[in-house]
Order: structure tokens, then sequence, then C-alpha cells
């Protein structure tokens, strides 16, 4: 059965995340629909990253098997006539061999996650990005996120739900960038690994937003890794602002 890999975009407002959940709506789940539309019998659509319920992607990353060969183009009109009205697109397909898995063939992936600070509430970007009313400091919350780069034990900034077998993770950059914003100012945390833990991105946003803020010394977010304990971490952010920007292979797909 020929393979296929996707690159897939979309809001993750209406759905409860990523995965396919019985009775809750899933991109996955919305995907595996459009699927069964073309290909009898359907199949199971696999994908790099298992975002959470709100979280946003520019760059997914799936693949799936087909009965047959379709041309990369036409599958993905196929696909996206069938995904309406759910705000999901396939924006690239591309023939992949048996040995490419979107998951395991990954060696990284990157995530932003948009922060504006202002007291107006949100409108065109509701949703899409956390807002806070204090001022924010980017040299404190860039000299924070320096004591995070590198391979460490991120239990602190791990969900206590996380099912991943170790806590050690290796962040090879978090940036922090600071955006014009009408009426207000804008980071954002661009953050890059091979993988993340279980809300280890919001744990991570919402530690250095203190920092920014003057409740934290940047030397505090060295305390909190050190101590391995989930209650060391700062308040964990709404999934508003993140998105999957995309995930890296050693060659790539399309």
């Amino acid at each position: 059965m020929p393979r296929y890999a996707l690159r897939i975009e979309y809001d993750g407002r209406p759905f409860a995340g990523w995965q396919r959940q019985a009775g809750q709506p899933s991109v996955q789940g919305a995907l595996e629909a459009a699927v069964a539309r073309i290909a009898p019998g359907g199949a199971a659509v696999l994908g790099a990253g298992r975002t959470d319920a709100g979280v946003h992607a520019e760059g997914q990353v799936a693949h799936l098997d087909l009965d047959r060969d379709w041309d990369p183009l036409r599958l993905c009109a196929a696909l996206n006539a069938h995904l309406r009205p759910d705000p999901v697109a396939v924006v690239a397909a591309a023939r992949v061999t048996e040995a490419f898995h979107a998951r395991f063939s990954a060696v990284e992936r990157v995530y932003r996650y948009r922060l504006v600070s202002r007291r107006a509430p949100l409108v065109a970007d509701r949703g899409r990005a956390w807002r806070v009313n204090s001022a924010l400091d980017p040299g404190a919350m860039r000299a924070g996120a320096a004591h995070l780069l590198g391979r460490h034990d991120f239990t602190t900034f791990r969900s206590s739900m996380c099912q991943a077998k170790s806590p050690l993770r290796t962040l090879d950059a978090l940036e922090v960038e600071e955006v014009a914003y009408p009426a207000g100012r804008e980071i954002r945390f661009h953050l890059r690994a091979r993988s993340f833990l279980h809300n280890q991105v919001r744990g991570i946003v919402g530690t250095l937003e203190r920092v920014g803020a003057g409740a934290w010394a940047p030397d505090r977010v060295a305390e909190a890794l050190a101590a391995r304990d989930r209650s060391a971490c700062g308040p964990v952010c709404p999934p508003d602002g993140l998105t999957l920007m995309a995930v890296g292979y050693p060659a790539d797909p399309f």
C-alpha cells in the first residue's frame, strides 16, 4: 500500500486535541473522516505530535497508507473538500517510503507561543494569543530562559499526566522575541527540541511570564528546574497562544 506524508494546518479551538477521542471532536478524527470519504475502509492518520485541546498547528505532519496511488495535489484537494467546514487544511502531500513514520522518524519539533501584554481584550487574536495585563521585561525572560537550554530533567515542567518514560529532554533553542503589536506589546517564544513532554512548553512560558512581570528573579528558573518538582513550576499558561510550527526530518519528505 502506498504511504503518503501530509503537512497539516489547523485551528485547535474547536477540538479536544489532535488525538481521536470517543464522543469528542479531534483533528485526527476529522482527517480520518475525510479519508473515509475517498478510500473505502478508511485509513489511520498518524501524527508527529499529539497537540492538546486549543493548540494550533501550521506545520503538523502525519502519514497514512492508502489502497491506491494518488497524485499528491489531487490528494490534498480531495481531503480538503471533505474537511470543510472544519478549520483543518492539508497544505502539502508527498509519496514516501514505508520506512517513513511521522512520529518516530522526526528529529525535531518547533513550537511558537504568542503572549500579548495589553489592557484591552483581544479580538482579532482571540484564541490565538495569551493576553496579560502586566508589563513584561523581555531581557529578564531571556535571562531566565537561558537556564533551560540543553539537556535536563524537566520534571518540574512536566504534566502529572505525562506518559513519557523519561523526563530527560534536550531543549535546543528557546528564543524570546519582542515584536510590534497594535496597542500593546507581543512577546513570541520560539522553542525547538527533538521532542517535548506533556505541557512542557506551556509550563516554561507560564514560568517565564512570571519572570517578565517581575514576580520571579531569572535565577529562580534554575532553582525550579533543579527542584524536579511540579509544584516548583510557575503557572501553566493557556493553550491559546501555542502553535506547532514545524516538524523536522533527516530528509524533507515534501
